[in-house]
């Protein structure tokens, strides 16, 4: 049965959030700090926030920033993933995942439908693993951004939670780049 293994202990990860969108600042970006305050809540730290624009090269830039930077566990976005003409994340992010996350959109999808029904088909929600960092792209509104964290992400993102977790195979999402040479073979 799932659920929290009290044994073992938490482990705090360094997540960064990024708001993609044409008109929000800090100062109005509710889906933003709806993570932030779930991030910090949850015992994890906030390793960097930013905003914007529903740019291909804007979103892609940050969020490579990010993948490269070994302080940063996980990537967190919020917006773009839509099917406006300005909504770009997917096709920003996506080329940068080593492995896709299907499951991750599936089961987002089956987590806000009995919410907001068939408008569930509405989002391109995606994730996947870059360089050894996890990546989610999730929708622009404070409820997606609160159901995606409340029913998915807070237990993957959770070292105790049982029967699995990411957090456990964190320290091997780079092993296909520390492949050991061939015996006998040389430098």
């Amino acid at each position: 049965m799932p659920g929290i293994d009290e044994s073992k202990q938490f482990v705090p990860l360094k997540i960064a959030v990024l708001t993609v969108s044409d008109t929000r600042e800090l100062a109005d970006d509710k889906s933003g700090n709806t993570l932030v305050e779930r991030i910090r809540a949850a015992g994890h730290v906030l390793a960097e926030r930013s905003i914007v624009k529903d740019e291909v090269d804007a979103i892609r830039g940050k969020v490579k920033a990010w993948i490269e930077d070994k302080f940063i566990d996980v990537v967190i976005s919020t917006g773009g993933t839509g099917f406006t003409g300005r909504d770009v994340t997917p096709e920003a992010v996506e080329p940068l995942f080593e492995k896709r996350m299907d499951g991750f959109s599936t089961l987002f999808t089956m987590v806000s439908y009995p919410k907001i029904g068939t408008s569930a088909i509405q989002t391109r929600a995606t994730a996947g693993v870059a360089n050894s960092t996890y990546v989610f792209c999730l929708p622009g509104s404070p409820g997606a951004c609160k159901d995606a964290w409340d029913d998915i992400l807070v237990h993957q993102l959770d070292y105790r939670y049982r029967p699995c977790n990411f957090v456990e195979i964190l320290p091997r999402l780079d092993e296909h780049m520390r492949r050991p040479k061939a015996k006998g073979a040389t430098a």
